[in-house]
């Protein structure tokens, strides 16, 4: 089965489930049939769209991350930057990038791999649709509408990476 017709199966599924899904979720907080329609409506067509996009973004997430290891003390904004070149300014400096390479000698060891972080991307922007359109949308039973929402889209996002990378080392020729 080749990949378009394995994602636009997956859009089909995602609009089917969460569509019965919220209308379920909404019924049980109201019964105004509009807006219990509405909300399935609106979020079995947005979980539908974000499958196509969250496996675009995915698959160029774990292309940028999937093979990189990055170590926590890196992340850390420099929080001590030189203003005037006086001896004291000049000592912390010193002192703070002193501190980061000792951190990071002793820390080289507990890298973090690319593949836990590469599925964040995605999953953040897909949880922040999701909160986003379902509140202009005055959905009435917000979290249970949305939480299986990201819940999935996560565990499908690590599938999806774990699966990526799997190809892309069979692929890759060994020399």
């Amino acid at each position: 089965m080749s990949s378009t017709i394995r994602l636009v199966i997956s859009a089909l599924v995602a609009f089917g489930f969460y569509f019965t899904w919220t209308f379920w979720a909404n019924s049980l907080v109201t019964d105004n049939s509009g807006d219990i329609l509405r909300s399935a409506l609106v979020q079995g067509t947005l979980s539908a769209s974000v499958t196509i996009l969250f496996t675009f973004a995915l698959g160029k997430s774990v292309s940028h991350f999937g093979n990189r290891n990055l170590s926590l003390i890196f992340v850390v904004p420099i929080l001590c930057s030189i203003h005037a070149k006086t001896r004291q300014n000049i000592a912390i400096f010193k002192t703070f990038n002193h501190a980061l390479d000792n951190a990071a000698t002793k820390l080289s060891s507990r890298a973090i791999p690319g593949t836990l972080l590469a599925p964040l991307v995605p999953i953040t922007i897909q949880g922040g649709l999701a909160l986003g359109v379902n509140l202009l949308n005055q959905t009435p039973n917000l979290l249970l509408t949305i939480l299986p929402s990201i819940i999935f889209s996560a565990i499908y996002g690590y599938l999806y990476t774990f699966t990526l990378l799997k190809e892309r080392s069979q692929i890759t020729p060994s020399t």
